[in-house]
């Protein structure tokens, strides 16, 4: 099973992209207590879900920085003292 590519990521819509992020990190606690009760077969999905999980957070990441860049810088105040 290959690792998943970021562009299916950015393919989500942000609701979409919520929800995958909550299903990551369940399938990890699942994985994780598969791991404390040695039940454990395939150890290298740990390493899948978590790169799968750092690209869904880069792309919300990226999502975040982008809306507060497109936001307009307010306007900063003049202070009181120096127009005196």
């Amino acid at each position: 099973m290959p690792l998943p590519k970021i562009e299916e990521a950015r393919n989500l819509n942000d609701q979409e992209l919520a929800d995958e992020i909550l299903a990551v990190k369940q399938q990890l606690f699942d994985l994780r207590m598969q791991q404390a009760t040695r039940r454990l077969e395939k150890p290298h999905q740990f390493k899948h879900m978590k790169h799968r999980l750092g690209q869904l957070l880069t792309v919300e990441g990226e999502r975040q920085r982008a809306a507060t860049d497109n936001q307009p810088a307010p306007e900063p105040q003049p202070d009181a003292q120096s127009q005196e």
